[in-house]
C-alpha cells in the first residue's frame, strides 16, 4: 500500500507496530534518513539500538547473502520489546529477498524498515511493498515541508508559543534551507528560547536564522539605503581594517539594491515583494528592506543599479583610483540619492 502527503507523515510519527514493514525511498538522501531515523525511533524507543532490538543490513550485503533479512526479522531478542530490521540503500537487486521476508512475516517477527534512492513506478521494490496488504511505501520528494510538519518539528524542538510573525518566517526559512538545516536552526532556537516564557518572534527567527552576510556589510548597506551619509565613512574605515575588499562591497551592494528594486516593483506592493524573496529575510531585517523599498520608489533604484554597475566596472578595470575610495564615494553618492 502507498502512503502519501498527511497520512505519511502521522505515519511517521506513529507507525503502527503491528504492519509488516516499510519502504521509504527518494532522490534526497538526507530527507530519507530523517524519515528512517524518526520512524524506527518511533517503533522501538530511544533505547532500541543500545537494547540490541535493531538490526541494520546493508543492501549490499543482502544481495550477496539474501538470508540475512529473513534471519534478523525471525531471530529472538535478548531484550523484550519492539525489533526492527533495517536495510539501507537498497535496490531492486535485492528485491526477492525482501518479498521473501515480507511474505514468511508473522505477527511477533520484528519490523521490516528498508531505504533505497529513486526508484521508478515499475520498480520490483516498490511493488513488494505495494502490493502487500500489510505493508507501505512512501515516496519522499523535493517538495517543501508541510505546515502539519513544521509544527511537529517544532513541538519536538518545545517551541509551542509562536506568533504569527515568526510562524510565517519559519515557513519561509523551511523552503530556503535543506531538512537536516532546517531541523538544526529550530534546535538552535529552541535553546535560543532556553528559560524564555515570552512568544517566539520574528527577532528571535532571524537571531537563529543562518546568515549569507556579514553583519558589517549589512551595516553599511543600510547606511546608505537610509540616507544616513554622515554615519558612513567611519563604518568604511572599520570594515577597510577588517580586510573587507570592495568588490565584496559592490557585490553585496548590488545584490541590495537589486532585492530591494524587486520588492518596490511588486505589484503587490513593498511587502509581497520582500515575502518572495529567496533565500527569505526575516525579521527586522525584513521590516527595514520593506521600509527601504517604499522610500526608494522603483526609478530611484533604478538610478541606484545604474551607479553601482557604472562602479563595479571601474573597480575591474584597470584604472589606478583607489579601489576603496571609489567604492565609499559611489555609496556616498547613494545615501544622498536616498535624501531626496
Amino acid at each position: 500500500m502507498k502512503l502519501t502527503g498527511v497520512a505519511a507523515t502521522r505515519y511517521f510519527a506513529k507507525p503502527e507496530p503491528e504492519r509488516t514493514g516499510l519502504l521509504i525511498f527518494g532522490g534526497d538522501a538526507m530527507r530519507v534518513a530523517l524519515r528512517r531515523q524518526e520512524v524506527i525511533a518511533a517503533l522501538i524507543g530511544p533505547k532500541g539500538e543500545e537494547e540490541m532490538r535493531l538490526s541494520r543490513i546493508a543492501g549490499g550485503d543482502l544481495r550477496k547473502q539474501p538470508s540475512l533479512l529473513l534471519d534478523a526479522i525471525k531471530e529472538v531478542g535478548f531484550f523484550p520489546g519492539p525489533r526492527v530490521a533495517f536495510v539501507e540503500d537498497a535496490t531492486d537487486a535485492v528485491s526477492d529477498a525482501v518479498k521473501t521476508a515480507l511474505d514468511e512475516w508473522r505477527e511477533g517477527d520484528a519490523q521490516i524498515v528498508v531505504t533505497a534512492g529513486s526508484l521508478a513506478a515499475k520498480s520490483k521494490l516498490r511493488k513488494a511493498f505495494e502490493g502487500h496488504n500489510n505493508a507501505y511505501s512512501v515516496g519522499i520528494y523535493d517538495d517543501p515541508p508541510s505546515r502539519e510538519e513544521i509544527e511537529d518539528i517544532l513541538r519536538r524542538a518545545g517551541l509551542r508559543d509562536i506568533s504569527n510573525d515568526a510562524m510565517t518566517d519559519l515557513v519561509a526559512l523551511s523552503r530556503a534551507l535543506d531538512p537536516g538545516d532546517f531541523r538544526q536552526t529550530v534546535e538552535k532556537i529552541s535553546l535560543y528560547k532556553f528559560g524564555d516564557t515570552t512568544p517566539l518572534g520574528p527577532a528571535d527567527v532571524a537571531a537563529c536564522a543562518p546568515s549569507s552576510v556579514e553583519a558589517g556589510v549589512d551595516d553599511v548597506l543600510s547606511i546608505v539605503a537610509e540616507g544616513r551619509a554622515p554615519e558612513l565613512g567611519p563604518v568604511m574605515r572599520r570594515l577597510e581594517s577588517q580586510g573587507v575588499q570592495p568588490v565584496q562591497l559592490a557585490i553585496a551592494a548590488m545584490r541590495h539594491f537589486r532585492a530591494l528594486h524587486a520588492a518596490a516593483s511588486d505589484p503587490q506592493g513593498p511587502g509581497a515583494g520582500i515575502a518572495r524573496m529567496r533565500p527569505p529575510i526575516f525579521g527586522p531585517r525584513r521590516d527595514r528592506m520593506q521600509r527601504q523599498a517604499q522610500s526608494w520608489g522603483m526609478y530611484k533604484l533604478e538610478t541606484a543599479l545604474k551607479e553601482l554597475v557604472e562602479t563595479d566596472l571601474t573597480l575591474r578595470s584597470a584604472s589606478r583610483a583607489p579601489q576603496m575610495a571609489v567604492m565609499e564615494r559611489a555609496l556616498m553618492r547613494l545615501a544622498m540619492l536616498a535624501r531626496r
